[in-house]
């Protein structure tokens, strides 16, 4: 497949730069639509390589679109990553100062819980300690809303994950910010905040929910893959992606 870069790979970037993140559905679909409306071969099994083609212009710019998994359905997502910034200063220019120090402050929250989430109630006392003006109620609340909005976060029954977009993009800066207290999935070997934790005190391996999913799908007496101690967790289902997804 040619390298070059077309006009297809130029309105599947600018798709990418408008949305910051699509799943891989989406991205199938996008990718047969730019080909389609610009006559050229579309090889639905070579989205990578068509991707692969757009990074290698994206290089000079520091900037790449990166695939990773969510944490919440175990699809694939692709977002559009800055290599440079790869901290909470890249918000500055949508964000208030003390608007990234809350933020901060919700990331350290789920960084260091047991089941990678952080409540409202505890985002809402973390203010207390703020360096920067205090945040009001209302504003709180306001400025979750638009991390929600803006997919810096994800929002369930009102507690807080990272969002997908957010691991992916800030990986980098997650594992060395948090590098005593963050977890790697053992099969997948990324950042892990929703997982499964081994019980045997001498293994204690993380395993993402959806890679508990895959990896022991079908074994009727599930073990761990490091110390192969019998797995006594409920075994999740693996989730399909819909013909439709949206993120």
């Amino acid at each position: 497949m040619s390298r070059q870069m077309g006009d297809s790979h130029r309105r599947f970037l600018q798709t990418m730069m408008a949305n910051g993140i699509i799943d891989e559905q989406g991205a199938k679909a996008l990718h047969q639509h730019c080909c389609e409306t610009h006559n050229t071969q579309c090889a639905p099994d070579r989205l990578d390589d068509f991707i692969d083609t757009i990074n290698l212009k994206l290089q000079p710019m520091f900037m790449q679109i990166r695939k990773g998994m969510s944490e919440d359905n175990g699809h694939q997502y692709y977002a559009l990553v800055n290599m440079v910034e790869n901290d909470v200063t890249r918000m500055s220019s949508d964000y208030a100062d003390n608007e990234l120090e809350l933020f901060k402050k919700t990331m350290d929250l789920i960084v260091g819980s047991e089941d990678g989430k952080a409540s409202s109630t505890d985002i809402l006392n973390s203010t207390d300690s703020m360096t920067t003006k205090k945040l009001k109620k209302s504003e709180i609340e306001h400025l979750l809303n638009r991390l929600v909005q803006d997919k810096w976060l994800s929002e369930k029954r009102g507690e807080y994950t990272l969002s997908t977009r957010c691991i992916i993009e800030m990986e980098p800066y997650i594992r060395a910010m948090y590098q005593d207290q963050v977890k790697v999935c053992h099969i997948c070997h990324t950042v892990a905040f929703q997982c499964q934790i081994c019980e045997n005190p001498t293994c204690g391996i993380k395993i993402h929910n959806p890679c508990v999913a895959r990896y022991f799908k079908g074994r009727t007496e599930p073990r761990c893959p490091a110390c192969e101690d019998f797995w006594p967790h409920e075994i999740p289902e693996v989730r399909r992606p819909r013909s439709q997804s949206r993120r």
